[in-house]
């Protein structure tokens, strides 16, 4: 379980979260990281949780969101509340970095997700923009339905052929979720106690 003062990074999506409320500390029920996101890095693609409450507050820089299909700057310190079900995005929409602080309940599943998401772009396993390749993304789509649902993965493909595909990708070996990256370990870990 993700625990207070760890870092983790995404390379490919130019990512970096400290850990500021684990999902260690909470039981799985909350996390809380700051995010830090370089140039043009940004979040998943379009997506929604099912079941999943995020906020977002931003504390640094310029930040694009696409919500309620609708395209905006977040204002510096606002908090922007994503309920289950809304399809979402955001991205770094300034030239230098921008920083956010994320909030996610439930956060036990999310947290499993994330460190295959993670794990896979820092194995060289995704796209430019921190997509799975087609086979990975329709098993992890699969598996992690509960956590997160892509309306549209890419340009190409809707989402409703991901679970077309995954019998598959299974069949190729892959796996909507991988020991290695569940244990790996974190990027850093912060001396300092963050605070709450």
């Amino acid at each position: 379980m993700l625990k207070q003062g760890e870092v983790y990074e995404n390379p490919v999506t130019g990512m970096k979260a400290v850990i500021r409320v684990g999902t260690w500390e909470t039981g799985g029920e909350r996390l809380v990281a700051d995010l830090y996101v370089r140039k043009c890095g940004a979040g998943s693609a379009l997506h929604l949780h099912p079941a999943i409450h995020e906020r977002l507050t931003v504390t640094s820089g310029r930040v694009g969101l696409s919500l309620h299909g609708r395209t905006s700057i977040a204002e510096l310190g606002s908090a922007i509340e994503i309920p289950p079900g809304v399809s979402h995005r955001w991205w770094n929409a300034g030239i230098y970095e921008a920083r956010l602080s994320i909030e996610i309940r439930p956060a036990a599943r999310f947290e499993e997700y994330i460190r295959n998401l993670f794990g896979l772009a820092q194995d060289g396993k995704t796209d430019p923009m921190g997509m799975p390749h087609l086979l990975q993304l329709a098993v992890l789509a699969q598996d992690f339905e509960d956590v997160i649902r892509f309306p549209r993965p890419s340009r190409l493909v809707p989402g409703a052929l991901l679970p077309v595909i995954a019998p598959i990708a299974r069949f190729f070996g892959y796996r909507g979720s991988y020991v290695e990256y569940l244990n790996r370990p974190p990027s850093e870990v912060l001396e300092a106690e963050v605070t709450h």
